[in-house]
């Protein structure tokens, strides 16, 4: 089995205990070398979804669960919604491997070092949510993310744009003010998990704005330019404020990027 093969495996696991040991396995085989990069591998199979556990439902944004934070079962709904976002970020680092071919070698290792991070912060969320009574599945969620999956599915530079420097990033801005909120409320436990998340993902939307500005040199685009079309064409209602500005520049947003977010999402200096 090469990468991609394994890379298509992850994605077509459809229960959650198949899906993070898939994602496990991979990831230690592509680090002890067993998993090559084939440089002639065929074009990838279409792929409309990833595989998934027949729950949760899903429904269309405005139609998830909004509860307070002040009560359990509003925790377990948020704690939910944050579990839903990581393990749909399993299959798009999966699909960031499977779906671009003849991508340097270190592409693929940023990939499928994301795919093993977002698996770990799953499985985090899905234990706390056992703490709480709850499991996964148990509320209804959204399925925007690999919506915009598959809007970029025919360019890796787009994808590094709008999945990770777009949809990701919005947890550095928001993930902030959700623990001083739950450090009010007394849940230390969630928030030990939510700081882990915030400090990884800062290394993952790094991972995007990398291969993102890659790929604007090797098409010959104007960064700047290419990431301001994008946004207008496909996310400008996904940018507001505030932003999380230092947590941004580690993860290589210039000062120019940041006065573009600010002019379509507001949050002025």
């Amino acid at each position: 089995m090469n990468l991609f093969d394994a890379a298509h495996a992850c994605l077509r696991a459809d229960t959650i205990d198949a899906k993070l040991a898939s994602t496990a396995n991979a990831a230690a085989a592509f680090a002890r070398g067993e998993l090559e990069i084939p440089e002639d591998a065929p074009p990838p199979e279409p792929i409309r979804a990833p595989g998934r556990p027949s729950r949760p439902e899903l429904v269309a944004p405005r139609d998830t669960a909004h509860r307070g934070l002040g009560s359990a079962e509003g925790r377990a709904a948020f704690i939910h919604a944050i579990a839903h976002i990581e393990f749909n970020a399993i299959d798009l680092a999966w699909d960031a491997v499977y779906r671009f071919r003849g991508m340097p070698a270190q592409y693929y290792a940023d990939w499928v070092g994301v795919a093993a991070d977002e698996a770990r912060h799953f499985a985090m969320l899905r234990a706390r949510l056992a703490e709480l009574g709850h499991e996964y599945g148990d509320f209804p969620a959204h399925n925007g993310l690999w919506e915009m999956a598959e809007k970029t599915a025919d360019s890796c530079t787009a994808r590094m744009a709008l999945v990770p420097r777009v949809l990701e990033a919005r947890g550095l801005d928001v993930t902030p003010g959700m623990i001083t909120r739950l450090r009010g409320l007394g849940d230390h436990a969630t928030v030990a998990i939510l700081e882990t998340i915030l400090a990884e993902e800062v290394a993952h939307v790094a991972a995007g704005s990398r291969w993102f500005a890659w790929g604007c040199a090797r098409e010959g685009l104007d960064p700047m330019a290419t990431f301001a079309g994008l946004l207008a064409g496909h996310a400008k209602g996904a940018i507001r404020g505030p932003y999380n500005r230092d947590a941004r520049h580690a993860a290589g947003f210039g000062a120019d990027e940041m006065i573009l977010l600010e002019t379509l999402g507001g949050d002025p200096r």
